[in-house]
């Protein structure tokens, strides 16, 4: 463990001087960025960061921009005193904590196209959440300038989305995706999760039994993409979600839906669980 020390900036300006600061000491820096109410699965990117790069940023910051109308925005949680206190445990340099106004100053008013991987999927349940998060996660690679950053393997789609963006727009940044960190009983550990009572979760179970059946299904051999997929609906709905947004077998990287599934294939799952939406997936390959 490093120093339990924390630091905190907020400014734009107090950042970058910050990182200069680590540059002259020829440090690699490893960013997280993140929306706060951290649990072990932001902890395991920081743990990453902190083994691999000589000094980690953590941002934290919920973005407004990926939040369409109706969204839990102003719900979301924002425990901060125990994110820091998490931060520092686990040997984290520099917080940056900017406000809005310090990421979208007034009258900014450009945003970014996101790749087309994009447009399928969560693109289609929510049609604007994706130029949001590749607008501010472009804007806190430019002001943090890190070696490499750390995105969880939960938002599986994200994770193409920003490789693409990064590559695209030449980023001279790392995007090094890590796996997903699930709860003893395998729900995939999420922010909202706070958000379910005990029989909401219950339910949500049925997410990691429909994707551990459904790769044991496609590796005994079923490889017809429509009876898999309706497969995985019907399972879902059995296991009591309320709405099942998609539930789908695709390419890894293309996110195209598999008529006739190879191998390696990607199981992606949206749904909601009360009121709660959750997301969950599965890389299928060859046993």
């Amino acid at each position: 463990m490093k120093s339990t020390e924390i630091r905190t900036v907020q400014s734009i300006a107090d950042l970058r001087k910050a990182v200069n600061a680590m540059r002259q000491k020829q440090q690699t820096i490893g960013l997280v960025p993140t929306m706060g109410a951290l649990h072990a699965g932001h902890i395991s990117l920081v743990e990453q960061s902190v083994s691999q790069c000589d000094a980690t940023v953590v941002s934290i910051f919920v973005n407004p921009t990926q939040f369409a109308a109706g969204e839990d925005l102003s719900e979301y949680p924002r425990p901060v005193e125990n994110d820091l206190a998490l931060l520092a445990e686990a040997g984290v340099d520099l917080v940056f904590m900017p406000t809005n106004e310090d990421v979208y100053p007034e009258g900014s008013t450009t945003s970014l196209i996101p790749p087309a991987v994009s447009k399928k999927l969560e693109g289609e349940s929510r049609p604007t959440h994706f130029a949001g998060v590749a607008t501010v996660v472009l804007k806190l690679l430019n002001m943090t300038q890190p070696d490499v950053a750390y995105f969880g393997q939960k938002d599986y789609q994200q994770t193409l989305v920003v490789k693409q963006m990064v590559q695209d727009l030449n980023v001279p940044t790392r995007i090094q995706v890590c796996p997903i960190v699930r709860d003893e009983d395998g729900l995939a550990l999420s922010s909202r999760n706070i958000y379910l009572s005990q029989q909401d979760r219950q339910a949500a179970l049925s997410l990691i039994r429909t994707l551990n059946a459904t790769a044991e299904m496609i590796q005994q051999g079923e490889n017809d993409g429509r009876v898999i997929m309706a497969d995985m609906t019907q399972s879902l709905i059995e296991g009591g979600v309320t709405e099942t947004d998609y539930a789908v077998v695709v390419d890894p990287e293309t996110l195209e839906l598999m008529e006739i599934v190879s191998l390696p294939a990607a199981l992606l799952v949206a749904a909601r669980v009360g009121t709660t939406r959750l997301i969950d997936n599965m890389i299928v390959t060859a046993s």
